[in-house]
């Protein structure tokens, strides 16, 4: 059951569901896709009917925010709970770590898909990453190839919001891949890069604060977030 957050769907399930959902969708004939858009993104797609579209035709929609399921609390028809895209791309790892199912991942700077990977198979020994590419390239023809000649179940798109729902979307029937989940600077996360917020601030909804406290050059993209939130309460008001 999908549910509209300002025109923007999601798919109504918990972590545990969405993984099934994904392991499902990995069986299909033809490449499935997933996004995780947060309450930016969900702005960004309330001014942009592409993205709006890209976002709407995904084979997996996941609330990536608190602020998604505190607007969606706020019109009256709540999501059961915040799936965010990396705790998703890692869960996904470790329920298929012990399989023959290969990753490929792609994104970040030079060197930060390869440090991802490498710190991924510290901790998940068994874990099956066939390939890895940086997000800095112009033609995307040879990435495209590189990709179709590893044939990876899973490919962890991180390019970066709306380069990777695009990205994705463009080249759905061109890609040889089981499923591909758009999953924003999660491998920064994975290399040790970028720092999560402490559990305790996860569990309140205040990763959102962590991150501007540690990056303050953020304030621009986090004014997207109290303005959506105006939007939601407006719409609300107006019933």
């Amino acid at each position: 059951m999908r549910i509209e957050v300002m025109d923007v769907p999601f798919d109504n399930v918990t972590m545990e569901e969405a993984l099934d959902a994904g392991l499902r969708l990995m069986e299909r004939e033809t490449p499935a896709y997933v996004v995780t858009p947060n309450a930016e993104i969900v702005y960004e797609a309330m001014h942009s009917e592409s993205l709006r579209q890209i976002i709407c035709q995904a084979d997996l929609v996941l609330p990536d925010g608190a602020g998604v399921v505190l607007g969606a609390k706020l019109l009256g028809t709540p999501l059961k709970q915040k799936v965010a895209g990396i705790e998703f791309g890692e869960n996904l790892m470790k329920r298929l770590e012990h399989t023959d199912k290969t990753f490929y991942f792609l994104g970040g700077k030079p060197g930060v898909a390869e440090a991802a990977a490498a710190k991924l198979k510290e901790r998940y020994p068994a874990l099956k990453i066939c390939g890895t590419a940086d997000g800095y390239f112009q033609d995307e023809g040879p990435v495209i190839a590189a990709i179709n000649d590893k044939h990876p179940d899973v490919l962890l798109v991180c390019l970066g919001a709306p380069k990777q729902e695009e990205f994705m979307f463009r080249h759905r029937t061109d890609l040889q891949v089981g499923i591909m989940a758009g999953l924003g600077g999660s491998l920064d996360g994975f290399a040790g890069n970028v720092k999560r917020a402490p559990r305790w601030m996860i569990r309140c909804n205040l990763e959102w604060l962590y991150r501007l406290l540690k990056e303050p050059k953020r304030l621009g993209r986090m004014m997207r977030l109290p303005k959506f939130l105006g939007r939601v309460i407006l719409r609300r008001l107006k019933g």
